[in-house]
């Protein structure tokens, strides 16, 4: 990039203001990595071995907790190394990198829960040929269209920021590398810039949402010309998780980038940040798998697999050491 930044690196300073606590967030945060880490895996194990989740929707949903998975190992790891390193430094390319990531992965799941609320739609409004509609091929094409649409919003975004020139502080108030915090720190940020990031963080999460709207507002016009009670009951089932996620992902991050920060409001925004980095991938597969009895059904009988397998790996034992118990 052509940075003519005198900085090179930059302090990552977000919980430097609570010594007393580095250790208790330590624990906290790794317990809820490692939960988020075995409640995607899990979803995901569940999906690809019942073939009766082979479906678009849950097709969808292996693609959101895998790049869940993924947003949340750019940030934790990091922030786990920083809770209890003294040294918190963090090179420009480093950072650069983990901005690119992380805002492609979140651009990238945003764009795959529109994609999640079309496949609700297709499956209410034509369920005899949704299975011609939502093909493999159409939901694979549009996973990565997400992918790559996420991905080129976030190069954009990164582009902008690290061509600025970063000379008056290196310590970022923050955990991670993220938009407010670095901007601030540039010399030459201009109201041309914040209009490019504006732009691009807007057409991500209004665009995204407003698509989820619409497939929403058909999907409500629908099911109450529905005749039956009951299946009036189960179509706004089958979405009620993926509104509950929507509502949870939007508001949080809408309040992060959208609405106009000054250098008094990090503390509130890493606050903000920690939820949406941790608190909402934690509860998203949680959110999936408590009101869905189909993934309920399906992590049941992986848990009962894994708990069958146990006992058998326990009892038998390698063949040199069968040797040498007889001998």
């Amino acid at each position: 990039m052509g940075n003519h930044s005198t900085v090179t690196t930059f302090l990552l300073w977000g919980f430097s203001s609570f010594p007393e606590l580095h250790n208790l967030l330590f624990v906290v945060i790794l317990l809820s990595h490692v939960t988020i880490l075995l409640a995607n895996a899990s979803i995901m194990v569940a999906i690809k071995l019942n073939h009766n989740l082979h479906t678009p929707m849950y097709f969808f949903l292996f693609a959101l907790s895998f790049s869940e998975t993924c947003t949340t190992m750019v940030i934790l790891p990091r922030m786990l190394v920083d809770l209890l390193s003294e040294s918190k430094a963090i090179s420009l390319p480093e950072c650069a990198t983990q901005m690119f990531f992380f805002f492609g992965l979140a651009a990238n799941n945003c764009f795959i829960m529109a994609a999640m609320s079309y496949d609700r739609y297709t499956a209410i409004h034509s369920p005899l040929h949704y299975h011609i509609f939502m093909t493999p091929k159409v939901c694979f094409q549009l996973v990565i269209a997400s992918c790559v649409v996420g991905f080129l919003c976030s190069l954009s975004i990164t582009f902008t920021i690290f061509n600025l020139s970063f000379c008056d502080s290196k310590i970022i108030q923050h955990f991670f590398c993220d938009i407010s915090p670095l901007v601030h720190l540039a010399c030459d940020y201009t109201a041309h810039h914040a209009m490019i990031i504006f732009m691009v963080s807007a057409f991500v999460l209004v665009g995204s949402f407003v698509l989820i709207m619409i497939s929403y507002a058909f999907i409500v016009f629908l099911v109450v010309k529905m005749p039956s009670a009951q299946g009036r009951h189960k179509a706004f089932s089958t979405c009620s998780s993926h509104l509950t996620v929507v509502s949870m992902h939007y508001g949080f991050a809408c309040f992060v980038y959208l609405i106009p920060k000054n250098s008094d409001s990090f503390r509130e925004d890493m606050l903000m940040a920690v939820t949406y980095t941790v608190l909402t991938p934690l509860l998203n597969p949680i959110v999936y798998s408590l009101r869905n009895k189909e993934m309920q059904t399906a992590l049941r009988k992986v848990v009962s697999s894994i708990n069958k397998m146990l006992p058998c790996l326990a009892i038998k034992k390698p063949e040199h050491l069968r040797t040498t118990i007889e001998h």
